[in-house]
């Protein structure tokens, strides 16, 4: 099985999800506070200005000089990008053919797939709405990871069903972005703290009877 960055694990226990403060951590992070965590990640510009390097709490940053690329992050590289004052470079997983590739193999596993980025579905939308002057066929890619967004979404949610349908006790998804999380966490939280109430009050009634038979 293939691990890296864009492997991530649900692992869920029906004892955790009885824990009221659990389920309050889980439920802190919203999609906003998801897309601000995509904004930290880099991608390359080309600038056309001379600035010496800039020393932030995340890390230096440049020099920068006219034509040259360099790595920013993608919060400053929109910041840049806003002034005027670059031109910005698409992943190189931003592209149609690569994107097409991922499609066909995500419609083809019953599984997840590994994702390029860990926040492809949030950078694109960044990139996409802020510089598609700079991405060659933006309209192509959008629909392309809006097909593969819609795909795994479809899978999650299948598996979710499958899940509480089977009254699992534990289960393990690999390739999951947060986002991705974020999108069935709220339906998945409510369906299994139904599910650990109600085993909780069978158990409590199973041992009701074993007293009251002995």
């Amino acid at each position: 099985m293939q691990r890296g960055k864009t492997r991530r694990r649900v692992d869920v226990r029906l004892k955790e999800f009885g824990n009221k403060n659990y389920l309050a951590n889980l439920t802190a992070m919203d999609a906003s506070e998801v897309e601000f965590l995509a904004e930290k990640e880099t991608v390359k510009i080309i600038p056309n200005f001379s600035l010496d390097k800039i020393y932030l709490i995340g890390g230096d940053l440049g020099p920068f000089n006219p034509g040259l690329p360099v790595d920013v992050p993608v919060w400053l590289a929109l910041n840049l990008k806003q002034r005027q004052k670059c031109r910005i470079v698409p992943p190189a997983w931003m592209d149609v053919d690569k994107l097409e590739e991922m499609r066909d193999l995500e419609r083809k596993e019953d599984t997840f797939t590994p994702v390029p980025s860990p926040y492809y579905m949030e950078l694109t939308k960044l990139l996409l709405n802020f510089a598609s002057d700079n991405i060659p066929k933006a309209d192509e890619i959008r629909t392309l990871v809006k097909d593969i967004w819609d795909t795994r979404i479809a899978k999650l949610r299948l598996s979710a069903d499958s899940f509480i349908s089977q009254l699992e006790a534990h289960a393990k998804l690999d390739n999951l972005t947060l986002m991705e999380i974020n999108t069935i966490r709220a339906f998945l939280l409510d369906s299994l703290n139904c599910l650990y109430k109600l085993r909780s009050n069978q158990h409590s009634g199973s041992s009701k009877g074993q007293f009251a038979d002995f």
